[in-house]
Parts: structure tokens; C-alpha cells; sequence
């Protein structure tokens, strides 16, 4: 892989837009799940959000995967997605937000995939999450299977790239630096989160490591309670939190200036003095 660097020369003059971050408590409902979403969204661009992202797993959840998640699949032009695209169109911003995407239809797994869809109702970008969560005694590879090893999933809006990375991703610091090399300034991380001891310090720290060590604004957007341990959040490229929220739903906001990352990789030119490459594990 080679050592590209991303520039630390932004024009500040086209370098500033809103981004919300929505935190609430999918169920089994997909349909219901879409009602609240739009709720959400709205409030979210009529604060002035350019972009907004949802929670991983927004269109189903549980606490524990089973065959209901294979049942309730969709593929990415089922109605959930088509749902998001509405929305996306009607409120004239980019959404993002984690769906349950049919592998096929005699599959037994799904992918926990990300889709971001652009004012126009088209879809910008795609990311099927890479890194599963078995650990903390759960499997989701019992149920999901991994997304390919891809160019990272990147949309640009207003001059600024985002990137996309899901909950258990944000373990494996590599994944992020991929983004911040593919050109992002900012990664927007959804995620369902699980509650347990220690859990809400280690999301709060590895976020906060993911924006230090890359010189990006992190946005991430948790699941709250019951199934989700909240505490989504919004932070700069020094680690700075911009916004952040306990257990409850709601939306944040705050503002991306690209003019800022310039700033803060003039600096801490951290990226610029890596010495070090990312290759694929086989």
C-alpha cells in the first residue's frame, strides 16, 4: 500500500458545513424504526445538518442475533433503504445509517452494511462492516458475514470526505487510518454498541484516539438504551468533544471546518511522519 498522505491545504473558504449525529433505540420494527428515523432527520436538518448519521443496525435490533435478522433482510433496493433515499431527497441532506442487507435470498447470513444516500435519493456510498463483533461472549459471524477488503467507502460534500467505519471496527486502528489515507476528514462511525462494564470509557476513549492519531472530526452515533450503551458523540481532530449525549436519544450537532484540520496537522503532522503502511491480513 503506498504512503499517500492527505493534504493539509484545504480551501477554508468551501470547508465548513453542519453535521448531526442521532442516537435512538431501534426495535424489531422496520417499519417503525423508519418512522422514528424520519422524526430524527428532520429535526436534524432543520437545525441546518448537511449530513446526518443513524445508528448501526437502525433498521432492526436486538441484544443477541438469531434467524430474525436473516428473515428481515433486505437488499439495498428493498423498502428500508428506498425509505432512507425519500428522506434524503425530501430534506435535501446526505444520510447515512446502518441497514440489515440481504447476502441473498437463500442466504443464512446478512451483511451489517452502511449505506449513505445523497440529496438526489441516490446512494453515494456503500461499506459492509469488516470486522465482526465475537467477542465479548457474542458471535455475529454466526450471522453476518464480513464485508470484502475494499478502496475504504468515502462521499465528499460541500469540499469535505467522509469516511464510514461500524461500532466493532473502531478496535482496529487501521481501519480508520485506511479512511483518513483514502482523503476523509471526517469518519462517521455507527454503532450499536453493547452496555457492559467499562464499555462506555473504552467507546469514549478509542474514539476519541481515533480522531487524535488520524488529525479527523470522529462522528459517531451509538444505539441508546436498552440495547445500545449511548454516549454517541461529535469530536475534533485534537480529541476536543464537540457534543455528546448519555443514555437518552436525541441529535447532535456541530460544525466540520476543514480549516481547523489544516490547523491541527500544521501542528501535529502525525500522518505526514508515519513510516509505516497497512497490508491486507490473509
Amino acid at each position: 500500500m503506498q504512503l499517500n498522505t492527505p493534504s493539509t491545504h484545504e480551501d477554508p473558504a468551501a470547508s465548513r458545513l453542519d453535521i448531526a449525529v442521532v442516537q435512538f433505540a431501534p426495535s424489531i420494527d422496520p417499519v417503525a424504526n423508519l418512522a422514528a428515523l424520519r422524526e430524527h432527520f428532520a429535526e436534524a436538518a432543520n437545525s441546518g445538518a448537511k449530513v446526518i448519521v443513524a445508528p448501526e443496525y437502525s433498521m432492526f435490533a436486538v441484544t443477541e442475533l438469531d434467524e430474525r435478522v436473516v428473515a428481515v433482510a433486505e437488499p439495498l433496493t428493498g423498502p428500508f433503504a428506498t425509505g432512507l433515499a425519500q428522506f434524503a431527497k425530501e430534506l435535501g441532506v446526505h444520510l447515512v445509517a446502518g441497514i440489515v442487507e440481504q447476502v441473498a435470498p437463500d442466504a443464512r447470513q446478512i451483511y451489517n452494511t452502511l449505506v449513505a444516500f445523497g440529496p438526489d435519493g441516490e446512494l453515494v456510498a456503500r461499506y459492509r462492516k469488516v470486522h465482526l463483533y465475537d467477542a465479548f461472549g457474542q458471535l455475529e459471524s454466526d450471522w453476518v458475514r464480513a464485508g470484502e477488503i475494499e478502496t475504504p467507502a468515502t462521499f465528499t460534500v460541500g469540499g469535505v470526505t467522509f469516511g464510514m467505519q461500524t461500532c466493532f471496527d473502531l478496535r482496529f486502528p487501521e481501519g480508520a487510518r485506511r479512511v483518513a489515507v483514502e482523503g476523509a476528514q471526517v469518519l462517521l462511525l455507527p454503532a450499536q454498541w453493547i452496555p457492559g462494564p467499562n464499555k462506555v470509557d473504552q467507546w469514549t476513549t478509542l474514539l476519541r484516539a481515533r480522531a487524535i492519531e488520524n488529525t479527523i472530526y470522529v462522528a459517531a452515533a451509538d444505539q441508546g438504551a436498552p440495547r445500545g450503551a449511548g454516549s454517541s458523540m461529535i469530536i475534533d481532530p485534537t480529541g476536543a468533544v464537540l457534543a455528546e449525549l448519555g443514555a437518552e436519544t436525541g441529535v447532535l450537532r456541530a460544525e466540520i471546518d476543514l480549516a481547523r484540520v489544516a490547523q491541527v496537522r500544521v501542528t501535529n503532522p502525525s500522518l505526514a511522519l508515519r513510516r509505516f503502511a497497512i497490508t491486507e491480513r490473509i
